[in-house]
């Protein structure tokens, strides 16, 4: 399936757009690390948690639960907010 990279996050992949496979929100994020060292670790934290400033959309719809399920049609995005001072 498709997933969108958000700018922050393109020094892992060099891409706006990238391709990966899963069943689950975490099975996808798990070949994403696979394709691309260290990414996950970006978006998820040290209690498999989904970061704060890191959003992940299904087809649109945010999502909440890395058990969620994918189907291959799926367009998935990761957005990632932005701070500053």
């Amino acid at each position: 399936m498709k997933v969108l990279i958000p700018t922050p996050l393109r020094s892992y992949t060099r891409q706006r757009e990238v391709d990966a496979a899963g069943l689950t929100m975490a099975e996808l994020l798990a070949d994403l690390d696979r394709r691309y060292p260290g990414i996950r670790f970006r978006m998820i934290d040290e209690q498999d948690r989904m970061r704060r400033h890191v959003r992940f959309f299904v087809n649109g719809e945010q999502v909440f639960d890395l058990t969620r399920p994918l189907k291959p049609s799926d367009d998935i995005a990761i957005v990632q907010a932005l701070s500053g001072g």
